[in-house]
């Protein structure tokens, strides 16, 4: 049964997390800030090969220094450019194995698949911010007095540089690029396409990180978002400072982003989903302006979704 809007209300559903007043100044300053980083990178043999990619670990240099690790596959024998993806993981994990990109590769399609810094990979988090850092990323510098010590402001600009990385690449046609991801990865998939307008694509699958007003007043207990509760549980619990914290959570609300987008996209949410709360997702999704195509499983939560990486796959194809 679903438990969140019904879905009429869910399409006219615009969120109700603000939005600061300098927003787009911070994000201008912060691809600023990115454009003096170089796209050089190192490149490190896998273990992992394959008779249809060369498969690489893959190493950059982030805004404030920290180490960003990727892994690569590329097609093998290519002779001119193809298209590109850039994969983006889930909360607290890694960019995965290495069986899915070597199948896109083995397609024709270069894959740059990021590990988010200081999660569940080799991407180091080198962050220095005052106040807690317990118990979840969304709120990592949320306590600092520069909103520009955010931990997903860091994320959110390294999907960014992994996407010009791969658009720089010999091999790689930079108009025929797209982003994936799921929960998490959607969210970073959706600030990628946001913030690098040669995204072509964008399939971004019950994206996180989106409305944290309103998934804090659902308060569900399994929900990804339930630092943001603990925060005001340990941290402030006359909420005092509530309006603050939710204005500075504005900043790296893939809502508030979305309305940037200029490449078409697949956004795929489950309305039974208690993780990411369907309306939080559609403040986003109703938003953009671009292209886009809804794809929603009605008897679904925040899990596999039958034949998704079939069409998936098939879509990025066409690139």
């Amino acid at each position: 049964m679903q438990f969140d809007m019904p879905l009429s209300e869910l399409k006219a559903y615009t969120g109700k997390s603000p939005k600061p007043e300098d927003f787009e100044a911070y994000w201008e300053r912060g691809l600023k800030e990115l454009d003096q980083q170089s796209l050089a990178y190192e490149l490190e043999p896998a273990a992992f090969q394959s008779d249809q990619a060369d498969c690489y670990h893959l190493y950059f240099t982030g805004v404030g220094g920290a180490k960003v690790h990727c892994k690569l596959a590329k097609p093998k024998g290519r002779s001119g450019t193809g298209p590109g993806i850039v994969m983006f993981h889930g909360y607290t994990v890694n960019s995965g194995d290495w069986f899915d990109k070597v199948n896109y590769a083995a397609h024709g399609v270069t894959v740059l698949a990021m590990d988010c810094r200081g999660q569940g990979g080799r991407s180091e988090d080198n962050l220095h911010v005052k106040g807690t850092t317990v118990r979840g990323h969304i709120i990592r510098g949320v306590d600092d007095p520069d909103p520009d010590r955010l931990y997903y402001r860091h994320v959110f600009l390294d999907t960014v540089q992994a996407a010009r990385i791969l658009m720089a690449m010999e091999e790689v046609d930079p108009g025929r690029v797209g982003v994936y991801g799921a929960s998490q990865g959607g969210a970073l998939a959706v600030a990628c396409a946001a913030l690098e307008p040669r995204i072509k694509e964008v399939v971004a699958v019950y994206p996180f990180l989106s409305d944290y007003k309103r998934v804090w007043e659902l308060d569900i207990d399994n929900s990804a978002y339930k630092e943001i509760s603990y925060y005001f549980k340990m941290f402030d619990p006359n909420h005092e400072r509530e309006d603050e914290i939710f204005q500075k959570l504005g900043y790296i609300d893939i809502q508030h982003l979305a309305e940037r987008i200029e490449a078409s996209v697949l956004w795929v949410t489950a309305l039974n989903d208690m993780a990411c709360p369907p309306s939080t997702q559609f403040a986003a999704y109703n938003k953009i302006k671009a292209k886009k195509e809804l794809l929603l499983y009605h008897e679904y939560g925040h899990e596999h979704l039958p034949q998704l990486s079939d069409r998936v796959f098939q879509r990025f194809l066409t690139l």
